[in-house]
């Protein structure tokens, strides 16, 4: 067994002697005897212990159990009870002081040293646990100093990025509608050009020609900007739902009529209106932008002098539509993306197109809570169908 530096805290001599004889019979080196509480803090004062045996009962103002309690406190040493007495209440006031062990007199020598061990082998261990605890909280703290610290800079990032997409959204809009003016200048002048080419005019063809080219470009520029604008007021929370009365005929002449303005391609649209309400509460422009670009696609990515179904009706307050074209049809492995911003399918070839128009359709349909799913084949065409609530 490894030697110990020892304090004996024992009033009674005899009892004393025999614990010092014991210990040291086993190469423990005893640094002192105390018959006091008060004289075994002197002596701790002067040299340091390994391990204390107490007694419980001292003479002096401090007993066994208040003397171990400053010793706790003080020098954190380990300490094993000695008492003549196992009764509940002696057992009841030692256990709050957390003693290392407690020997019952008489006592061999045998169990002595048993008891020694095993409170010093506890000791070690109660504080290695508490350095492993020590480091384990300086590391929680730093860790945690850390995480605000990274939060913080975060949030920073965070309000930056929104203060940046707040001024980006700005500059889209302020320059979209700079732009929206002169293209309506443009776009009128073009008309006024076509009807001063219908008279006599020796460059009557060229001119008209040429106007319709202007008129068909200022209009695909116009879009383009709509949508722009669109996604201007979406990326600054500025969309909302605002439905209101409208007339549904008027509504669905509005939306042909311009998706059929321009084509080159000779696209007609086949027209089947089921029982449908004279009005509808629903909002108009929302509305427009899912109708007008689903038919608007159908009828550019269609095969030339091809067909387009455009089909509406009206069931338990919900307006339905379903748009079928016999076009070019859009691969499966890019399906997944088509709602995607500037998304557009590789068989696209050259024909004209932002890849905005199925992403502004599904943002309507979202604010509007409606749904949307399609199905598409390559070389044989695609049909989309919209369900959207209406009052």
């Amino acid at each position: 067994m490894f030697s110990l530096k020892i304090l004996i805290v024992e009033d009674d001599s005899v009892s004393a002697l025999l614990l010092q004889r014991a210990l040291e019979k086993n190469n423990h080196q005893i640094i002192g005897v105390a018959d006091t509480g008060e004289k075994a803090l002197e002596l701790l004062e002067q040299q340091p212990a390994d391990i204390v045996m107490m007694d419980i009962n001292l003479a002096g103002d401090l007993d066994g159990i208040k003397t171990t309690e400053i010793i706790n406190e003080k020098y954190d040493i380990p300490v094993v009870y000695l008492s003549a007495s196992s009764d509940a209440e002696t057992l009841n006031k030692v256990v709050g002081t957390n003693p290392s062990a407690y020997v019952i007199k008489p006592f061999n020598i045998r169990e002595l040293n048993m008891v020694i061990e095993l409170a010093i082998f506890k000791d070690r261990k109660e504080k290695e646990l508490q350095k492993l605890n020590n480091e384990l909280e300086e590391k929680v703290k730093l860790r945690t100093a850390e995480l605000y610290e990274a939060n913080k800079e975060l949030t920073k990032a965070l309000e930056k990025e929104r203060e940046i997409n707040e001024l980006k959204s700005r500059i889209v809009l302020n320059v979209s509608h700079g732009f929206k003016t002169p293209l309506t200048s443009i776009l009128s002048s073009a008309q006024l050009l076509q009807m001063y080419a219908e008279k006599d005019h020796p460059f009557k063809q060229k001119i008209s020609k040429h106007a319709f080219k202007i008129e068909n470009s200022v209009r695909a520029l116009n879009n383009l900007l709509t949508s722009v604008l669109f996604f201007g007021k979406a990326d600054a929370n500025q969309m909302e739902y605002k439905p209101k009365k409208l007339f549904l005929g008027a509504f669905v002449k509005e939306v042909l009529d311009t998706t059929q303005a321009g084509v080159e391609n000779g696209v007609k649209v086949k027209t089947n209106l089921g029982k449908l309400p004279k009005t509808i509460t629903s909002d108009q422009d929302l509305l427009y932008q899912v109708f007008e670009n689903l038919l608007s696609n159908a009828i550019k990515y269609s095969k030339d002098n091809g067909e387009v179904i455009f089909n509406l009706d009206y069931e338990d307050g919900m307006l339905k539509g379903k748009i079928e074209d016999s076009g070019i049809g859009i691969p499966k492995s890019e399906q997944s993306q088509l709602y995607d911003r500037f998304f557009r399918a590789r068989n696209v070839g050259i024909v004209e197109g932002s890849g905005l128009g199925l992403s502004i359709v599904k943002k309507c349909l979202e604010v509007m809570k409606g749904e949307i799913n399609f199905t598409s084949e390559v070389g044989k065409g695609t049909t989309f169908e919209v369900s959207i609530p209406v009052k």
